[in-house]
């Protein structure tokens, strides 16, 4: 069996969540099967020595224009050339005319949703992207003989918008995993390091937030702001990455709070091998999102040994347990009360790391790999017999 992988931008330097669960399927794929032979399409850029070498994995830069006529012109006519049996797409959307049995990785269906919190925010990158992507994933879903998706939420959120009926089998949910690199990390000299290098304070939140509206950055601001008026830790900060300060001061605006900005560290774009040593110095994880489709950075946090605040919402319940401390994303002074309780009642605390540690063990990429393995030889047989 011969199987294709769209890896359209593993070689680009600054990668991001839909990236990474690719990156680590393909390194799992790597140890776990000898015997198949893979094929990885991907766009040529600077970050493009990630992979190990190995006989049956073939890695092709391949050009083609923008994303667009990358993935529905190049990307299937490559794949064919190549004469691949199976052509797996791994970041929301696909080619609408593959030329062969295709899967694809269904993240999440939040682009397609008309909910109103979506409508408003995002950049125009996001916006078009989203447009992309409100074209063609429709049309990608009726022909894909497998959809993988990474969760049982999202699972059936897409089975409801697409209105699958009970004998369609071809939907199934594979949970994400954690990488190995994610643990406590205690030694003073690499704590340092990455201390120094993203200029963080001694006594500091961690949030992800980005301008995406789902991320719910304004209203985990506004928690973080009534928090410092309510309890008045003046040593207390809160650290973003990858987040542009205009955009961060239009909001505090928007809060009524622009004087934050004192108590906020961006750090900028930080490598994912520098993330465990900033998760082990934080003091609480926010991950009060409105809608995620898994969660991965509250199971980083967690293999980190910190307690996460996380939502009531979507996903967030299944992938976190009993081992998050569990708001509603929509009122700041649910968010504001956990950051007071975790600051301050130590056994709530250790329950809620020792939890961490237990849930964040139940995920990993390897059984990921394994999962979608099944899958492809599944897709191939039913082609072939």
């Amino acid at each position: 069996m011969k199987i294709g992988i769209e890896g359209q931008r593993l070689y680009r330097s600054k990668k991001h969540g839909m990236d990474m669960v690719a990156l680590e399927l393909i390194r799992e794929l790597q140890k776990l099967d000898k015997t198949n032979e893979y094929v990885v399409f991907i766009k040529p850029d600077s970050d493009n020595d990630i992979f190990e070498d190995s006989d049956n994995f073939k890695f092709v830069s391949l050009n083609g224009g923008p994303y667009p006529l990358w993935e529905q012109v190049a990307l299937p006519r490559a794949a064919k050339k190549e004469n691949c049996d199976i052509l797996h797409c791994t970041s929301n959307t696909g080619p609408v005319n593959p030329k062969m049995p295709l899967i694809i990785t269904l993240h999440d269906i939040i682009y397609l949703e008309s909910i109103s919190i979506f409508k408003k925010g995002g950049t125009w990158y996001q916006k078009l992207g989203n447009m992309y992507r409100r074209l063609v994933v429709p049309k990608v879903v009726k022909i894909s003989d497998k959809i993988i998706t990474v969760s049982n939420f999202e699972k059936n959120r897409i089975k409801e918008f697409f209105g699958f009926n009970k004998n369609d089998d071809r939907l199934v949910a594979i949970y994400n995993g954690v990488s190995q690199h994610f643990k406590n990390i205690n030694d003073p000299e690499e704590l340092k390091r990455v201390k120094d290098n993203y200029h963080l304070p001694d006594n500091f939140l961690f949030f992800l937030g980005n301008t995406d509206p789902k991320k719910n950055t304004p209203g985990t601001l506004k928690a973080f702001s009534d928090y410092l008026k309510k309890y008045n830790n003046n040593d207390l900060f809160l650290v973003m990455l990858d987040y542009e300060k205009n955009e961060l001061e239009k909001i505090l605006n928007e809060i009524g709070d622009p004087e934050l900005k004192s108590k906020i560290v961006l750090t900028g774009y930080v490598k994912n091998t520098d993330l465990p040593a900033i998760y082990s110095q934080c003091k609480i994880f926010l991950y009060p999102s409105l809608r995620e489709s898994f969660g991965i950075p509250m199971l980083e946090a967690m293999r980190c040994g910190v307690p996460v605040i996380t939502s009531n919402t979507s996903s967030m319940p299944e992938v976190s347990g009993d081992a998050a401390y569990i708001v509603d994303p929509y009122k700041p002074e649910e968010i504001t009360n956990g950051i007071n309780e975790l600051l301050t009642n130590e056994k709530l605390r250790h329950q809620l790391i020792e939890k961490g540690y237990k849930q964040s063990a139940k995920f990993s990429w390897e059984n990921m790999a394994k999962n979608v393995l099944k899958l492809y030889e599944e897709v191939y047989n039913n082609h072939h017999n």
